[in-house]
């Protein structure tokens, strides 16, 4: 699997498949003040019913804290807007969305306004619809990148014809990949139906691979011919459209799985043996040997490119709801340093934001618990996933408030909360 934006392109599908290269690249490896903003410059997120849990003792949120809160999103020290984050977090509904809103309308600082506007998505307050409708037509990047993922996740029959005529005119290298995503969504749109195989079929390798990973995610049937057609030719797609096809599900591309297992290039296999598990077929033993070659590849300098198809196809299985995969993942990558730990961490992230609740039930298991999060961490300060990555901390407050108290389901969101640090 590739990464899902442009950020992760750069350690899990290579350079090549890059615009921008070495930025592109460079982006990906630094965050935090490294990539502050300048001084001055997205199923809807589950709902989170109480505020995140308070690491200290000190009473609810003030509506002045949070408006110093807010004001800090845009500091140019990580730390500080990332205390910031949490703060706001913390408040009630009720005292942090109208700041929040107000924000994102109004707020003189353009990174303030992004960000105010992420951590809203994770209040699901039933205005935050309208306001990311607004945001499609926003100057600033970072806001229609929400906007787009945001209506990925919360698909809206009435904002597709919105998402089409965008795609006329979105040229933002860093904001093209959301939208696109985001009409894989509307599969049940003949314009969309239209539209998404010329996507696959030209373009640059990372645009086409975006498009091809986002299909299979969101099933577009409609689109088998174009990927078999790409799973057909050795290259830096292959294993995106081997992969999709098995997202997509339908056995009758088993013919076309089969003949690659027997001519696809060595760093293509676990990709392929992936979507034939994907497909439900011989699991017990397509699964193993993704782990072998993982294992492998660690062990031996010089197989980085396997290291990456290898750690990608068992995220596959891993969101597709395979526990297992998900614990090899942490298992394999926690001894592990850079450069092989990085496509590990990211595949890991991957999971986390594509499927939180099944990275929950893995985190119940306390000797997990640790390697996992490291690795979390590690994934998170490359990923630039800002809405998806709002979306999971959401999901693991809520699992925390549902969670009983003294349960290794409660003790896993805490962990996260404390370890990951929203």
């Amino acid at each position: 699997m590739r990464a899902t934006v442009l950020t992760l392109c750069a350690v899990v599908g290579g350079a090549s498949l890059c615009p921008a290269g070495s930025a592109v690249i460079a982006r990906a490896q630094q965050r935090g003040a490294q990539t502050a903003p300048p001084p001055s410059a997205p199923a809807q997120a589950p709902a989170s019913p109480k505020p995140a849990p308070r690491a200290d003792p000190s009473g609810p949120v003030t509506a002045e804290q949070v408006a110093a809160a807010i004001d800090s999103l845009g500091n140019i020290d990580f730390p500080v807007r990332s205390s910031a984050a949490r703060t706001v977090r913390r408040a009630e509904p009720a005292v942090a969305v109208p700041a929040l809103l107000t924000a994102v309308k109004q707020h003189k600082d353009q990174y303030v306004r992004f960000r105010a506007l992420v951590v809203l998505s994770g209040f699901n307050d039933p205005r935050t619809r309208d306001v990311m409708a607004s945001a499609i037509g926003d100057k600033n990047d970072r806001m229609r990148t929400v906007a787009y993922t945001y209506f990925e996740h919360n698909p809206d029959p009435a904002i597709a014809a919105r998402l089409l005529e965008a795609l006329k005119g979105e040229e933002s290298e860093f904001v093209r990949p959301a939208l696109t995503r985001a009409l894989a969504a509307y599969a049940d749109d003949p314009r969309v139906r239209q539209t998404m195989p010329g996507l696959v079929m030209k373009g640059e390798a990372f645009f086409r691979s975006v498009v091809i990973e986002a299909l299979g995610d969101h099933r577009g049937g409609y689109a088998l011919d174009n990927l078999i057609g790409i799973a057909k030719i050795d290259g830096p797609l292959q294993d995106d459209a081997a992969l999709a096809l098995g997202k997509i599900g339908d056995k009758s591309v088993l013919p076309v799985l089969a003949g690659l297992q027997r001519t696809a290039p060595r760093e293509s296999q676990p990709g392929i043996a992936a979507s034939i598990c994907l497909l439900g077929v011989n699991c017990a033993s397509h699964q193993p040997f993704i782990v072998d070659s993982l294992r492998f590849s660690i062990a031996n300098v010089g197989f980085q490119p396997l290291v990456r198809s290898s750690s990608s196809a068992l995220a596959s299985l891993a969101i597709a709801g395979r526990v297992d995969a998900a614990a090899e993942l942490i298992t394999l990558g926690a001894p592990t340093y850079d450069p092989v730990r990085a496509p590990i961490a990211l595949a890991l992230g991957t999971v986390a934001l594509r499927n939180a609740a099944l990275v929950l039930k893995v985190l119940e298991k306390e000797p997990l618990r640790a390697p996992a999060i490291e690795l979390l961490r590690d994934a998170f300060d490359m990923l630039e996933e800002d809405y998806e990555e709002e979306r999971f901390f959401a999901t693991v407050r809520r699992a925390y408030w549902q969670a009983p108290a003294g349960s290794p389901a409660r003790a896993a969101a805490d962990a996260l909360i404390r370890g990951l640090e929203f």
